[in-house]
């Protein structure tokens, strides 16, 4: 495996880097400080739009072009994506994740949705005129690593459907466009019962958005809402009714989760990078690093993280020459976050009294990282998956 950083990914971390130190880790403090994420009309991203960020990485076929086929001697780019969202998320991972982008729905839509919706909803964020979200929204008050127990009903209505429910901590829905939301048709029909739908911006029945109040990652918009007898266009079924047969809709979340699992755990360990260079900086400033303990737990903190990182490597990596992750990308995710809870709590112990002041950074990133550890599936999740494929635990 070659781990070698190539030159454009060097240069976009570069960028990323004075990105973070003028704009993202300020941000971050003013939104933990007032205890909200930035309004969508905030400077910072019509910055973002302006740098040409928050576009989808869909394009359409041009007329008479032949379907192209996945050249799969070729890798892929995974693990630069990875590098980026690390060093992003070692500023702060609430703003990191709280630009204009199509989201969590963009992987949904582009891997099950017909070329027509696509064109309709991507298409608007090849080049957009504006900052523009869409977001997913799957987690539901009782069902949230249970993805099989979602509750809100779709049932089909001549040429609509009608969609009842509550969804719960789907990031920018209240400033979204369009929101990819998961429903079933039956709860008895578990995973085979699940459908996807884009529900619009100013649907009828779509309302009752409440941004969430957390501990941590208050740089990013969590927001719960309602659909009441929502009225959904027929064509807004993603990929059309031929689409879900033999639990295909089931695969399709859970393909977008195999994915991001990954991420989250880069992200997991660029907050980790970041407690570990604040108790450091702490530690040396205060003479505490004349203490061999101290620095012999600081040292194995270091390692602990560059050990998480190589383990997202290899999950990036297997994804980027089409080879079955699904170990890998659970092993980083259950590990990176209790690795940054580590590396934070280490951080407040150093800190003594000064952590209890609710001012510093490692404070801060203490709060932030338990969100980690909770998100695209808890780390007790992940430990299920890996058994279920290496000891073959039963369903």
């Amino acid at each position: 495996m070659d781990f070698t950083i190539d030159k454009a990914t060097q240069a976009r971390l570069e960028r990323v880097h004075e990105l973070g130190k003028n704009y993202i880790r300020p941000l971050g403090l003013e939104c933990d400080r007032l205890g909200r994420p930035l309004p969508p009309e905030h400077d910072y991203f019509k910055m973002l739009h302006k740098m040409g960020m928050g576009r989808t990485r869909w394009r359409p076929k041009k007329p008479g072009e032949p379907e192209k086929k996945k050249d799969t001697n070729k890798p892929g780019n995974t693990r630069s994506t990875l590098l980026v969202s690390e060093e992003m998320s070692y500023w702060d991972r609430g703003v990191a994740v709280s630009g204009p982008s199509p989201g969590l729905g963009e992987g949904p839509l582009i891997a099950m949705g017909t070329e027509e919706q696509k064109e309709r909803f991507l298409g608007p964020f090849i080049n957009p005129d504006r900052p523009r979200w869409a977001a997913f929204a799957m987690t539901e008050p009782g069902a949230g690593s249970d993805v099989a127990g979602i509750r809100t009903r779709c049932v089909k209505d001549g040429k609509h459907w009608i969609l009842n429910g509550n969804k719960s901590f789907s990031g920018a829905s209240s400033r979204a466009d369009w929101i990819l939301v998961w429903a079933t048709i039956d709860p008895a029909l578990g995973r085979d019962g699940h459908r996807a739908f884009i529900v619009e911006k100013g649907t009828p029945g779509l309302g009752n958005f409440h941004i969430e109040k957390k501990t941590g990652i208050k740089g990013y918009e969590s927001t719960s809402f309602v659909m009441s007898d929502c009225r959904v266009p027929e064509e807004n079924l993603v990929g059309g009714e031929e689409y879900y047969t033999g639990g295909k809709g089931f695969k399709g979340a859970m393909k977008t989760f195999n994915s991001t699992r990954p991420m989250i755990a880069a992200m997991a360990v660029g907050m980790a990078r970041a407690a570990v260079d604040e108790a450091m900086r702490f530690a040396r400033d205060n003479d505490l690093l004349g203490d061999v303990r101290v620095r012999d737990r600081l040292e194995r903190m270091h390692r602990k993280v560059k050990m998480c990182r190589l383990l997202t490597f290899k999950a990036a990596w297997l994804a980027d020459h089409q080879m079955p992750n699904i170990v890998e990308a659970s092993m980083c995710k259950a590990l990176a976050p209790q690795v940054g809870m580590e590396a934070a709590s280490l951080g407040m112990e150093l800190l003594g009294l000064v952590g209890g002041r609710g001012d510093h950074l490692i404070e801060k990133l203490y709060r932030d990282m338990k969100a980690m550890d909770i998100v695209e599936g808890t780390g007790q999740i992940q430990r299920v998956v890996m058994a279920r494929q290496l000891v073959g635990f039963p369903n």
